[in-house]
């Protein structure tokens, strides 16, 4: 905290200091404090001009970067020439930053500030404030701009569709207000093609290609910024000048080739749109064509080729403008040398990924459209399919290849009932169980929470990491037993904890009757309080929609596997400590709606993936407490600590600790 308070000091007196452009995060900082005490009308300032803030220092860096690059070439391979060029343009960066936007020390931001904002969490508050100020208008935009990023957040979904219903709120609200250039002109000129507008999609089409290649050089701008060395700490570097050199570089070509990736991703996605470029110029071929403009649309079938050489339906359509036309074509410069500049990157990535450790990067994520058969010899256009196929969605049949799914096995326990199973809970794999422990060890439970949990633990330390309007706390196993050995909490109490997760675990593994073991993946006591002042009207929920193994795109009417989804969590269990809340899995494209009303001793299991969409309810007064376990098949993925823990429970049992009094230090007994 001090060292918080004496960096976000000098921060200020920096500002105070000169007319500069004050830091988003210190004003996002100001907008969540604003929020919490109800005083809406700053929330809007504050958030609003943070998001200016975060543009600015992006557009800053790219213009000067790109203005230094061009005053300061390296138009020679002379050793001293190239090590002046590198001193003037860092001269030249650091006199063009700082003359736009202040001391370049002010805004060296967190890496997950940096991450709030390119999710556009800003984009949460501002919605509710402006709804709590009346600009509904503005609400919706802000909503469908957070919807755009976020589209497994049903909850802000269904917002938009009370935004729709209200009076005063047009359809020209709904607007995405950071759409990127080069996206937006594409997706307008694909609906275009699809309703056979085609003269007006070539224009989109157009303008998308010149943002695109905008995009990039800005992306690659972006990238000439400090890297992070994983594979070694820098300052342990013990290299020579050259070979530093090398490793940075070589940071810069990975991040400069990921561009590709970047501008083919839609946001809220993990995968780019798969041939994301190679697709304009194969609708802008066909929509040509239909335009009766040939010359163009050879031109275009020729440029395809660049990135498919050889593709059997784009060399027929070429054959066949050539044969209308008399004569041949050439394809278009920019896309030669956007091609020619990757393969000389790729061919120092080789070199260079040798000295860093960097794995072979993958193909350049274009991929053949496969051939197409024309009996009259018409050029054949693109069907339109654009999706992203993420390459681990193979893995969504994982788990059901593994094993047969079932359910109804012995319950292990004497005093265990089962209440509901996936029939009555109108889904698959769903089980509601009673009495799992008793009154008296919930009340032991919670107790133990109000001592050992923190804030923001499992979340990076964030306090309200799923909704504003709570806080969140919690403790893993090894944390508590740690704080019974020291004394700090009743040893026995951490021990049921550790007992009580295991006897979860052996209940859903023997009820869902699965043939090989079930192992710890997370176990979590945790519990969430309502922030007073923060519950007047208030329509979130305490946890947003979502599957615990896969990325729900309700869109797409599909449940993603891959990072940063725990795609290795196979099933999932919440053992509740009191009720006054309640869990709700979520009507969607994958199941019908069921709600579970927690009490003391209850426990819900399901299975991980997108069969099981589930959310929490609103806390709006009070506190509620769970132990929330999350459980995977692959001992791979087995939870460190719960290891640990049961290391130190075999010490703890050799050592016959439990046969002391709860109140003695076993630390001063050993």
């Amino acid at each position: 905290l001090l060292v918080y308070f004496l960096c976000t000091s000098q921060k200020w007196a920096l500002l105070l200091s000169s007319a500069t452009l004050e830091p988003f995060d210190l004003l996002h900082d100001n907008g969540v404090e604003a929020f919490y005490k109800g005083d809406y009308g700053n929330v809007v300032r504050y958030m609003e001009s943070a998001l200016k803030s975060f543009s600015e220092v992006r557009q800053t860096r790219i213009r000067c970067r790109l203005k230094c690059s061009d005053q300061h070439r390296f138009d020679s391979f002379l050793t001293d020439k190239i090590f002046e060029v590198i001193l003037y343009r860092g001269h030249c960066l650091n006199q063009c930053i700082e003359g736009k936007i202040g001391a370049q020390s002010m805004h060296k931001i967190s890496e997950d500030a940096i991450q709030d904002f390119n999710r556009r969490i800003p984009y949460n508050y501002l919605q509710l404030a402006y709804r709590k100020l009346g600009q509904l208008d503005k609400a919706a935009s802000a909503a469908h701009t957070y919807f755009q990023a976020n589209p497994e957040h049903v909850e802000m979904g269904e917002d938009l569709e009370q935004y729709k219903a209200q009076k005063g709120v047009k359809e020209e609200d709904f607007i995405d207000r950071e759409s990127r250039p080069h996206q937006k002109a594409f997706f307008a000129g694909v609906k275009l093609y699809d309703k056979g507008n085609y003269e007006e999609s070539v224009t989109l089409f157009e303008e998308a290609l010149t943002e695109y290649y905008r995009a990039d050089v800005e992306c690659r701008a972006l990238c000439e910024g400090p890297q992070h060395f994983e594979e070694q700490k820098h300052v342990l570097y013990k290299y020579n000048l050259y070979e530093l050199i090398s490793d940075h570089y070589t940071q810069v070509l990975h991040c400069q080739h990921e561009c590709v990736r970047d501008l083919a991703t839609r946001p809220g996605r993990l995968s780019p749109v798969e041939n994301y470029l190679p697709l304009h110029y194969d609708y802008l071929q066909f929509a040509y064509f239909q335009a009766g403009r040939n010359e163009e649309a050879l031109e275009c079938a020729l440029t395809y080729l660049l990135f498919h050489e050889g593709e059997e339906f784009m060399t027929e359509n070429m054959e066949y403008y050539r044969e209308v036309l008399g004569h041949d074509g050439q394809p278009r410069k920019e896309a030669e040398q956007y091609l020619r500049r990757h393969k000389q990157e790729l061919d120092l990535l080789l070199i260079g990924s040798s000295n860093l450790g960097v794995p072979y990067i993958e193909g350049h994520y274009w991929s053949s459209s496969g051939g197409r058969e024309d009996a009259n010899r018409i050029p054949s256009g693109t069907d339109g399919w654009m999706d992203y196929v993420p390459k681990s969605a193979k893995r969504n049949v994982t788990m059901s290849v593994l094993h047969e799914l079932r359910e109804g096995g012995p319950l292990l326990y004497e005093n265990v009932r089962l209440v509901q199973n996936s029939d009555t809970l109108n889904g698959s794999q769903r089980v509601l169980f009673d009495d799992v422990i008793s009154e008296d060890e919930c009340s032991e439970l919670k107790h133990l929470a109000h001592t050992v949990t923190a804030a923001g633990d499992g979340y990076k330390g964030k306090m309200s990491p799923h909704t504003p309007n709570e806080k969140f706390e919690g403790a893993t196993v090894l944390k508590t037993l740690k704080y019974g050995y020291e004394g700090r909490v009743p040893l026995k109490s951490a021990r049921l904890f550790y007992d009580v997760s295991e006897k979860a675990r052996r209940i859903i593994e023997s009820y869902f009757m699965l043939n090989s073991t079930l192992h710890f993946s997370y176990t979590h006591l945790v519990c969430r309080t309502a922030i007073s002042g923060q519950q007047d009207h208030r329509n979130d929920l305490s946890h947003p929609i979502h599957a615990d193994n896969c990325l729900l795109d309700p869109e797409a009417n599909e449940c993603w596997k891959e990072p940063p989804a725990y795609t290795y969590r196979d099933y999932s269990a919440l053992l509740y400590l009191n009720g006054d809340f309640s869990l709700a899995f979520k009507r969607s494209v994958f199941l019908s709606q069921a709600s579970v009303k927690p009490r003391c001793g209850r426990m819900v299991g399901f299975s991980s993936g997108g069969e099981n969409p589930h959310g929490v309810r609103a806390v709006t007064r009070g506190q509620r407490c769970a132990v929330a376990l999350w459980f995977t098949l692959d001992p791979l993925y087995r939870e460190l600590e719960r290891l640990q823990a049961d290391e130190v429970i075999q010490a703890l049992d050799s050592q016959h600790m439990w046969d002391h009094g709860q109140h003695i230090n076993p630390k001063d007994e050993l």
